[in-house]
């Protein structure tokens, strides 16, 4: 019996890819990681090391353009959909940029689930020095979590097309 060596590079390039596909989608829940980016640059080098082994099809391209396409479409909707809910409930440009680097910032020294806390909270206390109402900065802060829930399910759902996509890709 001998070692087949290729198809147990197949096998580990293709688990390898699948788990940081995974993590990417994962990494989604949390706004500040670039889930998407990291789920198309995992395909990225699928792609080129099935490239180097002759092993990319034209078919293989296109799904991994379908794939690119996704990612870059994911990340321009993500940041409209959030800064469109916001603005459309007047939150100014400062408020919702402040609040995004509190949230950056909290989860680069502490962790991305309390990066997560801080960013609405943040906008909270912005709003309130603004307007100086309670209730109209927790209608700020509220508006902030329905954005980032429907940017996340937005998210979530291009993240698994790309996973469909790849294992056509990988597995067809």
């Amino acid at each position: 019996m001998t070692f087949d060596f290729p198809f147990w590079f197949q096998v580990f390039i293709q688990t390898l890819t699948l788990f940081f596909l995974l993590v990417g989608l994962l990494g989604l829940i949390i706004p500040v990681f670039p889930g998407l980016t990291v789920m198309w640059l995992a395909t990225l080098i699928y792609a080129l090391v099935q490239a180097a082994n002759g092993l990319m099809g034209w078919v293989d391209w296109v799904l991994f353009g379908f794939i690119t396409f996704f990612m870059i479409g994911g990340n321009i909707v993500d940041n409209i959909i959030i800064a469109s809910k916001m603005r459309g409930h007047a939150i100014p440009w400062k408020s919702i940029l402040l609040s995004y680097a509190v949230g950056i910032l909290v989860s680069l020294f502490l962790t991305p689930l309390i990066g997560l806390i801080a960013a609405p909270l943040s906008l909270l206390l912005w709003e309130y020095l603004r307007l100086h109402d309670r209730q109209l900065a927790l209608d700020s802060a509220r508006v902030y979590m329905i954005g980032w829930g429907t940017s996340f399910a937005a998210r979530l759902g291009i993240g698994i097309l790309m996973i469909i996509f790849w294992m056509l890709w990988a597995w067809l």
